[in-house]
């Protein structure tokens, strides 16, 4: 496996980085998760753009152009004779001392990693996943804005290992204010009567396979409204999934306990996957030209 770190790919065991990155010692610092499929990269301008506008909400200064970040992560791909697989673009604020000043870092560094990557869920997609509403509440906007994928991921861990712990393969959030936030790295969709209803992206992050689900939908005559959410709505729901470049698109069947519609993935999230896998085989930016 190579990796791009600073202008060089190296073998993984030799992709290091000081103890002094302030990524490494605050979590100060941006990434995305991207996915290859059939030879190319899925929506690499929508994740292009959402790592650089992190970046800018914390005031760090990507030291490469997008177009070259886009080049980057191409070769990383071809580095690795990859045609299918997960890419992870990460910007770190750089070598500092052990104060919390990043004008004490002097230059941003660049990292891509691009490894294979096949069903995170595996067989669960047919079964369905069980999931557990978590007491830890999602980051507040005004605290640390959720639509900033910075590599300070605490909250969304406090979360998976309270899930853990309960047994669930999935956690749901809440916010402060008491709606419905998203998974522990996804985002969640309720369908009730046909119609699909998802939180509004103030409170969870603004997901890129979230934004193609609701195309699909909306292009397969499906309504889809964006609203805040509740317990009720959920254990409720016909249907609830999740969404994400990782899991893709996934179906819940058990929260809390509780039984989700029939028990097993229905028929609009059956439609989704199925729709979801047809424009990430034919879509997309080619690795290979």
């Amino acid at each position: 496996m190579m990796i791009y770190i600073d202008g060089r790919f190296v073998p993984r065991e030799e992709a290091k980085l000081s103890v002094f990155d302030h990524g490494f010692l605050y979590g100060d610092g941006v990434f995305e998760g991207i996915r290859a499929y059939n030879g190319r990269v899925f929506r690499l301008r929508e994740h292009l753009d959402r790592l650089y506008d992190s970046a800018r909400t914390i005031d760090l200064s990507v030291p490469v152009s997008k177009e070259e970040m886009g080049e980057i992560i191409l070769e990383t791909l071809r580095k690795n004779n990859l045609r299918n697989g997960y890419i992870r673009p990460i910007v770190t604020r750089g070598v500092g001392d052990l104060g919390l000043d990043p004008r004490k870092c002097p230059k941003a560094s660049v990292v891509v990693i691009a490894i294979e990557w096949g069903a995170m869920y595996g067989d669960l997609y047919e079964k369905g996943l069980k999931a557990i509403t978590v007491s830890v509440r999602r980051n507040p906007a005004d605290a640390l804005p959720p639509n900033v994928k910075s590599l300070n991921y605490l909250n969304n861990i406090f979360g998976k290992i309270e899930a853990n712990y309960k047994g669930g393969d999935e956690a749901i959030f809440f916010d402060t204010n008491g709606y419905i936030s998203e998974g522990s790295g996804d985002n969640i969709f309720i369908v009730k009567n046909g119609t699909i209803c998802t939180p509004p992206t103030l409170n969870n992050l603004r997901g890129i396979t979230r934004a193609v689900v609701i195309e699909i939908a909306r292009s397969l005559g499906i309504t889809v409204m964006e609203q805040n959410l509740g317990y009720y709505d959920m254990y409720a729901a016909d249907e609830v999934f999740v969404t994400g470049t990782a899991a893709e698109v996934a179906p819940i069947v058990l929260i809390d306990g509780r039984t989700i519609g029939s028990g097993k993935p229905g028929p609009v999230t059956r439609q989704l996957m199925v729709a979801f896998h047809t424009v990430t085989e034919t879509e997309g930016t080619p690795i290979y030209s």
